[in-house]
């Protein structure tokens, strides 16, 4: 329902915990034994007694375009978005991302990539690779449309 915002959210370097299979009262626990705020546009799934109880934040998505979703969240949460915080954690599986040398992904990455990028970074989970050509500059733009 809200994977797109969910991968947003992470290359804002926000840690995102998200699953397509879970149930309500799963959820629900998750979010408050983790101190997450529970984003939906699951109506039914915030006016739960459960959620209620359990004292469990969360935030009811108004719109289905990822934009108008990713604003909302910022706004309403207060969250920053920026060039800095760009990339940080891995878009697949969440981990902080951490620097790599040069050397050690010289046979993993395109040849283009290893003569024009001098950086990198790994996911020490799913081993994904991560490095800052010009989608940084599409994103900081996109980023630039909404605000």
């Amino acid at each position: 329902m809200l994977g797109r915002l969910a991968k947003w959210l992470r290359v804002l370097d926000y840690d995102v915990a998200y699953e397509r299979d879970i149930g309500d009262e799963a959820l629900i626990a998750r979010a408050w034994r983790e101190g997450r705020v529970l984003l939906t546009r699951d109506t039914a799934l915030v006016q739960r007694r459960l959620l209620r109880r359990t004292g469990a934040h969360s935030l009811l998505i108004e719109s289905n375009d990822p934009d108008e979703q990713l604003e909302q969240v910022l706004r309403d949460l207060r969250l920053t978005a920026g060039r800095r915080r760009l990339l940080g954690r891995c878009l697949r599986c969440n981990e902080r991302t951490l620097r790599v040398e040069r050397r050690d992904v010289e046979a993993l990455v395109p040849p283009y990539v290893l003569q024009t990028q001098r950086r990198f970074s790994r996911c020490p989970s799913c081993r994904r690779i991560y490095w800052r050509a010009t989608h940084v500059d599409r994103i900081v733009a996109r980023l630039a449309r909404r605000a």
